[in-house]
């Protein structure tokens, strides 16, 4: 739940934004409450920043392109990457992302730096504001929160959000966080076990919070939100908008268009990978975090006292009063029917 300060600037900015779009030419014609509604529908977007372990696996990539050919829904002021351990150095990270945004058209449009590369407990030991791992990515995040009303989904570890958090505690007051993560409330889960000490940072603050979950083999999580390599094969070939310049894939070969690329990511992780008893299907984990930006209605929440991870298992903390939100439940066949009704008839977003 956002605490009410927090509620309260959300508010405020989102009412200021609606009188304008009402005031809008009203000397000249004063719209009707139906039509003054649907104005406002169209034309208030969400601000996003997409905050991302992108050369990881192949989620990320497909999150990304989901969220940048929602233009009508969203707007992205920027994107910031971070290293985990799949995926190597800081540098890989930053050139998966790019290409997703070179597919996009929007390479140079939208920003892209680099958040941390290790972890919070060694940058945060000797912390010196001026010159830390992460910075540019990290001061992104603090800065752009104090310009607009801006949401930060997380689907990585949470590294760069707990540097923001310490270097500026205001930096709670100012966002939401939308974080792809935990088995929560089982132990384990890739994001979270990247950077548990972050993770704890992170839920021991005051910045709102809500934890979209995993669950691995459960179908209650973000596991259960998955395609298969046939589906794949058969519906994204050549969808998206054509890139003006055709990108070199993380794995060889030259695309266009980011329905061809999502084929090789798919190819390489079968090929690459072994999966027993597997039917050749993967989640699109970070997908639904957008995905629930977009309709609530896709999956449910709850809010719950914050639990704290200690030696690798979940302490309920009933008495506490700070608060997050817990998504569960996720609505698959809707969210993937939009997934790719949206990579068929992309809508660009903007850099507000």
């Amino acid at each position: 739940m956002i605490p009410s300060i927090s509620v309260a600037r959300w508010s405020s900015l989102t009412y200021a934004l609606i009188a304008v779009l009402f005031c809008t030419n009203c000397a000249e014609k004063k719209p009707d409450k139906k039509e003054a509604t649907i104005t406002a529908v169209q034309t208030h977007k969400i601000k996003v920043i997409f905050d991302t372990d992108a050369n990881n696996e192949l989620d990320d990539q497909h999150a990304l392109a989901y969220l940048l050919f929602n233009g009508d829904t969203f707007e992205v002021p920027g994107i910031t990457v971070n290293a985990t351990y799949n995926g190597g150095e800081i540098q890989g990270h930053f050139d998966e992302a790019e290409r997703v945004l070179q597919l996009s058209n929007l390479k140079g449009d939208i920003p892209l730096l680099k958040g941390a590369n290790g972890n919070y407990q060694e940058i945060s030991e000797d912390f010196n504001p001026e010159d830390y791992d992460g910075q540019d990515g990290v001061d992104f995040l603090i800065e752009t929160t104090k310009k607009d009303a801006v949401i930060i989904v997380a689907v990585g570890k949470l590294t760069n959000i707990a540097l923001a958090l310490k270097k500026d505690p205001g930096f709670a007051e100012r966002t939401k966080i939308v974080w792809l993560g935990s088995n929560y409330p089982q132990p384990g889960e890739y994001n979270q076990d990247n950077d548990t000490i972050a993770m704890n940072y992170v839920l021991n603050s005051s910045i709102p919070f809500e934890m979209v979950t995993v669950r691995y083999g459960d179908p209650s999580g973000t596991d259960a939100v998955s395609v298969t390599q046939d589906e794949i094969n058969q519906k994204m070939p050549g969808l998206g908008p054509i890139a003006k310049m055709p990108i070199k894939g993380r794995h060889g070969g030259e695309f266009a268009n980011f329905g061809d690329y999502s084929v090789s990511l798919f190819q390489h992780i079968f090929d690459h990978v072994e999966h027993p008893g597997d039917k050749k299907t993967r989640p699109l984990f970070d997908m639904v975090a957008v995905a629930i930006l977009k309709n609530s209605n896709w999956g449910e929440q709850k809010e719950i006292p914050a639990p704290i991870l200690i030696d690798n298992a979940w302490v309920e903390r009933p008495d506490n009063n700070r608060k997050i939100t817990l998504w569960e439940n996720f609505d698959k066949e809707a969210l993937l029917t939009d997934f790719y009704n949206t990579m068929k008839n992309p809508i660009l977003v903007s850099n507000p």
